[in-house]
């Protein structure tokens, strides 16, 4: 996976928008950060921490803690040229649903 990978599953998502945070792409629901590019090794998904033990415990060479005060709130590193679409997208859904409104996920079909 590459930057344009991660970008086109963020943007997917319903609503999602790009917008840029420190001079690197984030990817924004109604306003709220769900991931971002950091570099083009290393992206970043705001998962919460359930979420984020689950998908580093399925897949530990693509997915591990931010380091520091953030990673235990969940912010979830996701290296590039490890990661495939169908774990990304899984976790990238998590964080989005996390942010989304029920009426908006309802009415995107994304309850599930």
């Amino acid at each position: 996976m590459n930057e344009d990978d991660f970008r086109r599953i963020a943007m997917s998502l319903p609503e999602a928008e790009e917008k840029s945070h420190f001079d690197r792409p984030d990817f924004r629901l109604r306003g709220k950060i769900f991931a971002s590019i950091k570099n083009p090794r290393l992206a970043i998904i705001n998962l919460n921490p359930e979420q984020q033990a689950a998908a580093i415990a399925a897949e530990p060479d693509m997915f591990s803690v931010v380091a520091g005060s953030w990673g235990k709130l969940g912010w979830t590193e996701v290296f590039l040229a490890d990661a495939s679409d169908e774990p990304v997208y899984a976790a990238m859904l998590n964080a989005w649903k996390n942010l989304a409104p029920k009426v908006l996920i309802k009415a995107s079909g994304m309850e599930g």
